[in-house]
C-alpha cells in the first residue's frame, strides 16, 4: 500500500477525500497454483466515519459499561442518579476501495475516472430532458421542517428510556424493600439466637444441679430451645430470599441503567447524523406543468382536426412553423379574419391553404360567438413578390 495523496477539496482547499494505490492477490479457488493480481486505488473519505475495527483479543476484554463514571456519578443504584451517554466509540474515515485487474494502475486517475461516471451519467439525463423542454425550474419555495424519518426513530428511543428509567426505579424500589426485609430478618434471628444461648445456659445449669431436676422445667426449656430454633429457622429463611429479592433488583436496576447510557448515547449519534429536511412549495411547477400539457393537447387537437391528413403524426418541429407564421387580423361585427403571409415554400403554402379551407369549412366560432375565418393574404409589395417568385423558382 502506498501513501495518502489528495483527491478532492472543499471550496476552503480542505482535503475532503484521500486516494493510495495498493497491490493484492487474489487466490484462484478452481486452479490453487494460481493467484490474480489486483490493483487498488483505496479512497478515504475524510466526510465520512465508521467504526473502528478493534482486535479480536481486545474485543473480548470489553470494560464494564459504568467504567468511566467517576464518584458519584457511579452510583448508579442510588435514587438520584442521572444516566449520561455512554463514551463515543472511536471512529475512522471511511475506506471505498476501487479495483481492476489492470496490470498498471494510477490510483489517481482511476479514482477520478470512477467516481466521473455518476456526474457524467446524470449529465446525459439532463442532456435529454433539455430537448423536450422538460429540464425547466420555474421556482420553488423551500421551508424547513421536521425529518420525520428521524423524528419516529427519536420517539422510539425516548419511548424505551422512559421505560428503562421506571425499569430502574422499580429495580430500587425493590431492592430498598428487600434490604429492610433482610435487615427485620437479621434483628429477629439475632433475637432468637440470643434466647437460644440464654435456653442453652439454663438447660446447662439444670444438668449441672445434684438433685434431679424438675421433669416440667426441663420440658418447658426444650420446647421454647424447640420454637426459637424453628423461628430461627424462619428467620434466616426469610432473610435468604429477602437477600436474593435485592441481588435480583439490582441485576435488574443495574441492566436498565445501562441500557439508559445506551440509548442516550444513541440518541446522540441520531442528532449528530440527522440531516435537515426541508418541504418544496412547488405549486408554480406544477401549474406551468399543466398550462404545457394543455397547450400540447391544444397543438395535438388542432393538428387531428384541421391539418391535412398527412401531418398526422406531426411533431412539434414540423408544426411550428405554422403556429409562428405571421399575419393580420381583422376583426368584424360578426367575424373575425385572419390573413397569414404565405410562406417561402411552395409544399408549405399548399399546406397552408388545405388548412384554411377546413377550419372555413368548419366554422369554429370563438368564445364571444364570432366566427373565425382563416385566409392567405397575397404579397403586397413588389419585394415581398419577387422573393416569392425567386423561392417559387429555387
Amino acid at each position: 500500500m502506498g501513501a495518502f495523496v489528495p483527491l478532492c477539496r472543499d471550496r476552503n482547499g480542505q482535503v475532503t477525500r484521500e486516494v493510495a494505490c495498493a497491490r493484492f492477490t487474489l487466490p484462484c479457488p478452481n486452479h490453487p497454483e494460481q493467484t490474480l493480481p489486483l490493483a487498488v486505488a483505496l479512497i478515504r473519505d475524510l466526510r465520512r466515519s465508521g467504526p473502528v475495527m478493534d482486535d479480536p483479543a481486545q474485543s473480548k476484554q470489553a470494560e464494564r459499561w459504568d467504567a468511566d463514571l467517576a464518584g458519584v456519578s457511579g452510583y448508579w443504584w442510588n435514587a438520584d442518579w442521572v444516566a449520561t451517554p455512554t463514551s463515543a466509540t472511536s471512529t475512522e474515515p471511511a475506506l471505498i476501495p476501487i479495483v481492476t485487474t489492470a496490470s498498471s494502475a494510477d490510483a489517481l486517475e482511476l479514482a477520478q475516472t470512477y467516481t466521473h461516471r455518476w456526474p457524467a451519467q446524470e449529465n446525459c439525463i439532463r442532456d435529454f430532458l433539455l430537448s423536450l423542454g422538460l429540464d425547466t425550474n420555474h421556482g420553488f419555495a423551500k421551508v424547513q421542517v421536521e425529518n420525520s424519518e428521524v423524528a419516529k426513530i427519536r420517539v422510539v428511543l425516548e419511548r424505551k428510556r422512559t421505560l428503562a428509567q421506571r425499569v430502574a426505579q422499580g429495580a430500587r424500589e425493590r431492592m430498598a424493600k428487600a434490604l429492610e426485609r433482610s435487615r427485620q430478618g437479621e434483628q429477629q434471628a439475632k433475637a432468637r439466637r440470643a434466647e437460644l444461648v440464654q435456653l442453652s445456659i439454663a438447660r446447662q445449669h439444670l444438668a449441672q444441679q445434684p438433685q434431679r431436676p424438675d421433669p416440667r422445667l426441663w420440658d418447658r426449656i426444650v420446647a421454647r430451645q424447640q420454637v426459637a430454633e424453628a423461628a430461627l429457622l424462619k428467620s434466616q429463611q426469610r432473610k435468604q430470599r429477602a437477600e436474593e429479592t435485592s441481588r435480583a433488583a439490582l441485576e435488574a436496576c443495574e441492566r436498565a441503567c445501562c441500557q439508559q447510557r445506551t440509548l442516550l448515547r444513541e440518541l446522540e449519534d441520531l442528532k449528530q447524523k440527522e440531516r435537515v429536511m426541508y418541504e418544496l412549495e412547488h405549486a408554480k411547477d406544477q401549474v406551468m406543468t399543466v398550462l404545457k400539457l394543455a397547450l400540447v393537447n391544444l397543438v395535438m387537437w388542432t393538428r387531428d382536426t384541421y391539418f391535412p391528413a398527412t401531418y398526422a403524426h406531426a411533431t412539434w418541429l414540423r408544426l411550428v412553423p405554422f403556429f409562428r407564421l405571421p399575419g393580420q387580423v381583422i376583426w368584424g361585427t360578426e367575424t373575425v379574419e385572419v390573413d397569414f403571409r404565405p410562406f417561402n415554400d411552395r409544399q408549405l403554402n399548399r399546406d397552408l391553404e388545405t388548412l384554411c379551407t377546413q377550419v372555413n369549412a368548419a366554422q369554429p366560432r370563438l368564445p364571444d360567438g364570432q366566427r373565425l375565418q382563416f385566409g392567405v393574404r397575397a404579397p403586397t409589395s413588389p419585394r415581398d413578390a419577387q422573393r416569392g417568385c425567386s423561392k417559387q423558382a429555387l
